[in-house]
């Protein structure tokens, strides 16, 4: 068995060395087969620059760069699709994950389970803009999509690699990862991890997030209980358009009907109008049923940025000058 340790990294320069000796000795202590793979989301800093030269060095360590930012779940989405691994471990770059906790999901993942989720229990962030607003969306999350877990933002996970590589990955994604995953029906669990406060830099996210993972959540919504049946899903909506359509065509119609000899116009164009929505969003349903029952619709492919290099440590020489 061997483990892959993915890990995005955005203007972490100061972390990335200690992130990478922390992993190295978590998971050399236990005896695993590993790599480590790094994934560089376009940092500014000499972020890049310090992790291609610990990957020159040896230990195991990948490194795939991007032209520019393209956010932490593109970035979890390009480490996985190169990992080799059988179980993948993701995890922040920002040193708040603990690597020592990784046996914890190995041992887990041996259990049977196919995702183990980290719960930060003792969570080191801010109160008002970090806690409350993660105990609201995940309260929010798992009543939506029926899986109860309690800690959807942590990063810190595994996944059995046959299972993660099938799960498509977008926009703020990489949180519902377990909801999307429940669809194949994957095993999953949750077990407590530690989290320790930033100790360099600022922290990437806040409040100003939120309606991305709203929107992402009623696209997941969508996705994990219509997924199958697009038709069925979108004859739903069209239901109250073609109701209201009808009762705004009958009661334009009905001084016609009594002898009056008119219409009332505005009523029965409205009514006409709603009745073209129900029947457009019918269509779309159609549409959804023959995207997915032909399969070529693959969003996890079109939604891949562009990788500039993978650097291997197989192809790596080292340095002329490193002292042996």
């Amino acid at each position: 068995m061997q483990l892959s340790i993915v890990a995005p990294l955005y203007n972490e320069e100061e972390s990335v060395e200690m992130l990478h000796e922390s992993i190295v000795v978590a998971v050399s202590d236990a005896g695993y087969d590993y790599e480590v793979i790094f994934v560089d989301d376009g940092s500014r800093d000499k972020t890049l620059q310090i992790a291609n030269d610990l990957a020159l060095r040896g230990d195991r360590l990948r490194v795939v760069e991007f032209r520019r930012n393209y956010g932490q779940t593109a970035a979890m989405a390009a480490g996985i699709d190169v990992a080799q691994g059988d179980i993948i471990i993701t995890m922040d770059g920002d040193l708040q994950n603990d690597p020592r906790d990784i046996p914890k999901f190995v041992a887990k993942m041996q259990e049977g389970y196919d995702i183990v989720v980290g719960w930060r229990h003792n969570r080191q962030d801010k109160l008002v803009s970090r806690k409350i607003p993660s105990k609201i969306a995940n309260w929010l999350i798992g009543k939506v999509t029926a899986v109860p877990i309690k800690d959807n933002g942590c990063s810190l996970k595994a996944y059995r690699a046959s299972v993660i590589k099938r799960v498509p990955l977008y926009s703020e994604m990489h949180r519902f990862i377990p909801a999307m995953a429940s669809m194949t029906g994957a095993r999953i669990a949750e077990i407590k991890v530690r989290h320790h406060a930033r100790q360099f830099g600022e922290s990437k996210y806040g409040l100003s997030r939120i309606y991305k993972v709203l929107l992402d959540l009623l696209t997941v919504k969508t996705i994990v209980g219509f997924a199958q049946r697009p038709l069925v899903w979108f004859g739903l909506l069209s239901l109250p358009f073609f109701l209201i359509s009808l009762v705004a065509i009958v009661t334009a119609l009905i001084p016609l009907f009594l002898g009056d000899g008119t219409i009332i116009m505005a009523l029965a164009g409205t009514g006409v109008l709603l009745g073209a929505v129900g029947i457009f969003l019918v269509l779309g349903g159609a549409v959804g049923e023959l995207i997915f029952s032909t399969g070529k619709f693959d969003l996890a492919k079109l939604s891949t940025p562009l990788v500039v290099q993978e650097f291997n440590l197989s192809q790596a020489s080292p340095p002329d000058n490193q002292v042996s």
